[in-house]
């Protein structure tokens, strides 16, 4: 099967948007203007004021005199092309490829190739397209065709049907008038001089003659209107690598439809994991529901997995999130990060433990997808002097360690997360002391080890080292005590609490 094409015209673009915002202008007639070397020009109109005799590029004051009543608004700059991508965005929904129409910045052109089955036909197809459509407010013209530029001929000059027939774009372009081969305003008026009203009355000539007359760029567009030039469309959403799509013949309102559609999804997306040798990081599901709304949501993974029965399981959690009303007409699953997955080799007896135990991973997934990621932290040591510092977030479950564990020295199980003051009472300045107070309780001090000097970091901040002892109190409770810079009779000392022992 060839290649089809959709072309979306909005005829009333910026009017019918403003008014969905404001359905008060509904039966008012109103145009946007932009200033255009010290004056006002019309650039957008409502059907309304349309019906007036006003049309886009008249100045504002001869539209005003024309309707004294019309309401005039302000243009701002990029709000078209913003609208424009934003529809662009929801029609995705019938295809992966979708561009802006660059030629007259108020339609899109869609590659439809293979899809329009999917909604029982092209006929159905374009009619599902354009019932949403207007049911969103929006006044369209759109046709299906072989080309591009046929499809935009037809949407935007066409008398009969918006549906061409594959391999009748030729003749359906001969009744239209040149300008439906979007040519410059220029060629048009050289060729309406010499009496071609329609394609027709030349597209029949040499083209040597046609070139010679009207330009390469006048052939260029012919042939891109019948099939012969190529030409090039940028889409508002480049296809994502690993992504898989589901349209519904039937809208799914059931969590069973939904557990159906997320395993069919899997196993696509999954398989195409396996062939590259990747692993899913992150993957989002979106649901396309019927009303228009847009429901997403996204699982993660501690290792990058192409199981299927493991990531399903991960998106069932979730599966209670997703509301589908009237139903969900279109599902996309996307890998939106993947790492390289290394398969490990299988053996008889496998006495891998810890982080490297596949089931343990699979474990921390599915507390994750219950609780939340950011309940679940693996830490690794940093290269910091100071304690607190000394440990940092690991970014992924397989992140190796960029230094070793410090094993010399005791360390406290638990380490505050900033040091708290505390009152001190010490027979001899340098020595460790008797007793301390903290949180109000007294700590008679039994056994005492140290000190342990560790020096400040110099190169990043000025201030004193800090001597630590390891104590224990009266209760056999043992505590890691720290003493900031040296005594000096001038600058009292600080001495703190940072952490506690098992």
């Amino acid at each position: 099967m060839g290649k089809r094409y959709v072309s979306i015209w909005f005829c009333h673009l910026l009017a019918d948007w403003q008014a969905i915002r404001h359905p008060e202008l509904k039966d008012t007639p109103f145009v946007f203007v932009v200033a255009d070397h010290g004056r006002m020009v019309v650039t957008a109109v409502s059907i309304q004021a349309q019906r007036q005799g006003i049309e886009p590029g008249m100045r504002a004051a001869d539209a005003k005199a024309i309707c004294p009543g019309l309401e005039v608004i302000a243009e701002k700059p990029g709000r078209v092309l913003k609208l424009l991508k934003s529809l662009g965005e929801w029609c995705i929904r019938y295809t992966p490829i979708v561009a802006m129409d660059e030629f007259s910045s108020d339609g899109l052109i869609m590659d439809v190739s293979g899809c329009p089955h999917l909604w029982g036909g092209e006929r159905e197809y374009l009619k599902d397209i354009k019932s949403h459509l207007k049911a969103k407010g929006f006044t369209i013209r759109l046709a299906i065709a072989d080309t591009p530029g046929a499809a935009w001929a037809v949407s935007h000059f066409g008398k009969t049907t918006p549906l061409v027939l594959p391999g009748t774009h030729a003749e359906a372009l001969l009744s239209l008038p040149p300008e439906a081969l979007r040519l410059e305003k220029s060629t048009v008026a050289k060729l309406q001089k010499l009496g071609f009203y329609h394609i027709k009355s030349f597209i029949g000539m040499p083209r040597s003659v046609l070139r010679r007359r009207f330009g390469e760029s006048f052939l260029i567009r012919l042939g891109q209107a019948l099939g012969t030039q190529e030409e090039a469309m940028h889409p508002i959403t480049l296809p994502v690598e690993f992504q898989e799509r589901l349209p519904c013949l039937e809208p799914i309102k059931t969590r069973k439809g939904i557990e159906i559609g997320i395993n069919r999804l899997l196993e696509c997306l999954c398989l195409r994991l396996e062939k590259e040798g990747k692993g899913l990081r992150t993957g989002v599901l979106t649901c396309y529901r019927v009303d228009g709304k847009i429901i997403k949501i996204d699982i993660g993974t501690n290792a990058p997995t192409h199981s299927v029965s493991h990531l399903f399981k991960l998106f069932e959690l979730k599966i209670d999130q997703i509301r589908p009303a009237l139903g969900i007409e279109l599902f996309t699953l996307t890998a939106s990060s993947v790492d390289n997955l290394i398969v490990p080799q299988e053996v008889l007896w496998d006495g891998t433990r810890g982080l490297k135990d596949r089931s343990v991973i699979c474990l921390l997934d599915r507390v994750a997808g219950k609780v939340g990621a950011h309940v679940i932290h693996r830490y690794l040591p940093d290269t910091r002097y100071w304690p607190e510092y000394s440990v940092k977030d690991a970014d992924s479950i397989s992140e190796k360690a960029s230094t070793q564990w410090r094993i010399d020295r005791p360390r406290p199980t638990e380490l505050l997360r900033n040091p708290e003051p505390i009152e001190v009472m010490a027979l001899i300045p340098d020595h460790p002391p008797k007793f301390f107070v903290y949180k109000a309780v007294r700590h008679q001090i039994i056994k005492a080890d140290g000190p342990e000097r560790i020096e400040r970091e110099w190169w990043l901040d000025a201030g004193e080292h800090r001597d630590y002892y390891q104590v224990e109190d009266q209760h056999g409770q043992r505590y890691w005590l720290f003493r900031s810079g040296h005594y000096s009779n001038e600058q009292p000392y600080q001495w703190y609490i940072h952490g506690f022992f098992a």
